[in-house]
């Protein structure tokens, strides 16, 4: 039976966990400020957690030791770290160069709806009425939020709402076809062998495409790269693997849903921007959907 004190004890572990990963946008676009290029920041945030993935690797190597584990298996973990860490993370920040930081957290909020879409037309797996009138929920909110900010800030917001929804999409793709990976490897080694895969793609894009000197920029840029690896990308993700333990994965799909709402604080306070009443009650569509899909998601596979 769980105690009462293990349960506030991983909510506040998931609170904390989402909020981190919320500062992420926040940090990016407070990066943009002193004019560096979305390759150059994105190589500083997987040079500085790239360590850290390596050390895990090799700590939980030998986790799964009854799992048989093939050569096609490490060529799946590859191209799943390609399209959902490199990918999905070079789409979210070439978009977050268009659009606020709020915005972006809300388009990326649909990355669950995205999973049953594509788990429906893939794997033949049925939406419930209830999670299609969700699904629809959320895609609804997005229009309202989305099309205030298009009257707001014209038509870079087009492009800058594409790159997200392709790092949703891409992301989603991932966690799909990733599934069925993670019991042969374990969640935290396979997290992390797709996040040096990550790490490496960066690596190799930034050498081939940019001409600017990794040593150029000034101390902020490479503080808030910093902050953005450690505590927007390597701290959080293991809160959060603490938090679905300790709680059970349908409560944190529930404490998933500050994710929004603390990004449009941290963008108010530290960019301050401003999302139009419009905007917000787009927003709360998009969290009240999303939340409807997971709960009932979690509930089907207890």
């Amino acid at each position: 039976m769980q105690t009462t004190r293990t349960f506030v004890y991983g909510v506040f572990l998931g609170i904390l966990g989402i909020v981190l990963f919320s500062s992420k946008a926040v940090m990016v676009k407070l990066a943009y400020q002193y004019e560096v290029d979305t390759i150059s920041i994105l190589l500083l945030r997987m040079l500085f957690s790239f360590p850290f993935y390596l050390i895990i690797a090799y700590l939980y190597r030998h986790q799964n030791k009854e799992a048989t584990i093939k050569n096609k298996h490490y060529a799946w973990v590859v191209f799943f770290g390609f399209v959902g860490y490199y990918l999905a993370s070079y789409f979210d920040f070439v978009g977050l160069t268009y659009i606020k930081a709020s915005l972006e957290r809300i388009i990326l909020f649909l990355y669950p709806t995205i999973v049953l879409l594509l788990n429906w037309f893939f794997l033949k797996q049925p939406i419930t009425k209830i999670q299609g009138g969700a699904i629809a929920l959320t895609y609804l909110g997005i229009v309202i939020a989305f099309w205030d900010e298009v009257a707001i800030s014209g038509n870079d917001t087009y492009i800058g709402g594409f790159f997200i929804l392709l790092s949703a999409i891409t992301y989603a793709s991932y966690l799909v076809g990733g599934g069925w990976l993670i019991p042969k490897f374990g969640v935290v080694t396979f997290t992390a062998y797709a996040m040096i895969v990550s790490c490496i793609c960066v690596f190799i894009h930034y050498s081939i495409i940019s001409n600017v000197d990794l040593f150029s920029f000034s101390w902020e840029v490479y503080l808030l790269g910093f902050l953005i690896a450690i505590f927007a990308t390597v701290i959080p993700s293991f809160l959060v693997s603490a938090s679905i333990k300790m709680i059970s994965s349908s409560n944190f799909a529930i404490v998933a849903g500050i994710g929004p709402i603390s990004t449009i604080v941290l963008a108010s306070i530290f960019l301050n921007e401003v999302l139009t009443l419009l905007q917000l009650f787009g927003a709360l569509a998009v969290i009240i959907g999303i939340l409807l899909v997971s709960i009932k998601k979690s509930k089907t596979k207890a």
